[in-house]
């Protein structure tokens, strides 16, 4: 892959560092609430507060800018799915895995409505990384299954027990606005997360502890 940034910058002084960091700061703003098409240079500009001129200076276009978003999250978003440990406690690896996806969403809901909109586009920007991302669940599937075959968890699909943990944790960032609309101003606090987490404590470690 080409480098994204403009040629004028890619040594950065320590000025051009933070006004890179600012940009692509606002462009998450703005690519997390309108998506890729819906997004101009000249809104990403206006929120970073710099001319348009200024910011071509640093990235050449909003391909680029997105294009170093994308690959700075999803080397976060998979983390807590590559700690998955063969070796843990099975239970207490997928709850611990289903609280840090949780809390992904907490801290870092603007990222995953960037990845959610760019999924929903048909993934034009991710297709090759998701070929490393079948290989990272086909990793952690055939752990799962593992663990199954040893009576350490009740039986089950391991694809689909991943795919109903991103369901259920991403959901409260990418539907943040319509979860707080249900729950109404009592519940929709911050403390509406630690509320999701014992409810998938419950869920995820009852529904799978294996059978006697």
């Amino acid at each position: 892959m080409s480098n994204p940034r403009s040629a004028k910058t890619k040594k950065r002084t320590r000025i051009q560092q933070k006004n890179e960091i600012k940009i692509l700061n606002g462009a998450l703003d703005i690519f997390s609430q309108h998506g890729f098409r819906g997004s101009t240079v000249d809104q990403i500009a206006e929120i970073s507060g710099m001319s348009k001129p200024n910011l071509l200076y640093y990235f050449n276009s909003k391909e680029a800018i997105i294009r170093i978003l994308i690959d700075q999250l999803l080397d976060k978003w998979l983390d807590p799915l590559r700690k998955i440990d063969p070796d843990g406690e099975p239970l207490s690896e997928i709850q611990s895995y289903m609280r840090r996806k949780l809390e992904m969403s907490r801290d870092f809901p603007r990222e995953s409505r960037l990845f959610a909109n760019e999924i929903l586009q048909g993934a034009p920007r991710v297709h090759d990384e998701l070929k490393d991302l079948k290989k990272l669940v086909d990793e952690k599937a055939a752990v799962i299954t593992s663990w199954i075959k040893a009576g350490k968890l009740a039986k089950c699909d391991p694809y689909h027990l991943i795919f109903s943990i991103w369901a259920t944790t991403q959901h409260y960032a990418d539907f943040d606005v319509q979860v707080k609309a249900v729950l109404g101003p009592k519940q929709s606090g911050p403390g509406r997360f630690e509320d999701a987490a014992r409810f998938l404590d419950q869920l995820y470690v009852n529904g799978l502890k294996p059978q006697k």
